[in-house]
């Protein structure tokens, strides 16, 4: 049986007066691909950002890897690799370039940068198009970049924030198809959010659902859809959650705006 690779006990965030996130656990075991999941405004992409070391808990405490994200930073972050649901990449450099920065920023050894960046650049496919600028790539070429670059230091988790959000279903799953890949070749743990629920289904191993910063059912997709009497996960996830239409830009409480309480808050 893997060990826990990411453990979060009892975390708490706040911003003023709101809570966002509610005394969470849960662990992801080394190896295992985890579905994170739960309507807008939940509270994924805050526990995302305090596992990624961008937002420091208000309680509770977060480890990856053995290293606690707030007083271990450095050792945190050189543990995973990170795809942003909005794009990073330059646009006006090329996809090597863009590799060969991001080498330098992680400390790759020098003498192994270019083979390492072939070597990732060939499994995404993109290696013919090493000297096009970004600006020219299509979305999935992007995407695909990114993973890329998320994993030159050799991380052992991956995290991936929506990262097939506008992306046509040809290209979801050839992306998709990469990251078994990854996950497979080099037994790399994925941590990944998706509100394209058949996704989660196919991919996921096991599954959290967070709700008014709560996490109220974890379990397989199978199991999940066991507890509610339910055939699939999207039928298991509407009936935890319910069906109504959630605005996260509208989760507010006494004037406070939770992302820009979040760029406040941000780590340094």
């Amino acid at each position: 049986m893997s060990e826990p690779i990411i453990v979060a006990k009892n975390v708490v965030k706040k911003f003023g007066d709101l809570t966002a996130v509610d005394g969470i656990s849960f662990e992801v075991k080394a190896g295992d691909i985890f579905a994170f999941l739960g309507p807008n405004g939940a509270g994924k992409s805050t526990t995302i950002k305090m596992l990624t070391t961008m937002l420091r808990p208000t309680d509770g405490t977060l480890t990856l890897n053995g290293h606690d994200v707030t007083t271990d930073q450095d050792a945190a972050r050189k543990s995973f690799g990170i795809v942003f649901q909005d794009p990073a990449l330059e646009e006006e450099l090329s996809a090597y370039e863009n590799m060969e920065i991001h080498a330098v920023l992680y400390g790759v050894d020098k003498s192994k940068q270019q083979e390492r960046i072939e070597e990732l650049m060939r499994l995404v496919d993109l290696w013919e198009r090493k000297d096009s600028m970004v600006k020219t790539y299509s979305g999935g070429m992007r995407r695909r970049l990114e993973i890329a670059r998320g994993l030159l230091h050799h991380p052992k988790i991956l995290f991936l924030d929506e990262p097939t959000l506008g992306l046509d279903t040809q290209t979801r799953n050839l992306l998709w198809d990469y990251v078994e890949k990854l996950n497979r070749k080099e037994g790399m743990t994925i941590f990944f959010t998706t509100h394209y629920l058949e996704e989660a289904e196919a991919i996921a191993r096991r599954i959290a659902i967070i709700d008014h910063g709560k996490i109220i059912a974890t379990g397989t997709s199978a199991q999940l859809a066991k507890q509610t009497g339910t055939k699939t996960l999207e039928e298991a996830y509407l009936s935890l959650t319910g069906k109504e239409v959630r605005d996260e830009t509208s989760l507010s409480n006494n004037g406070l705006n939770v992302r820009t309480a979040q760029r406040n808050q941000r780590l340094r």
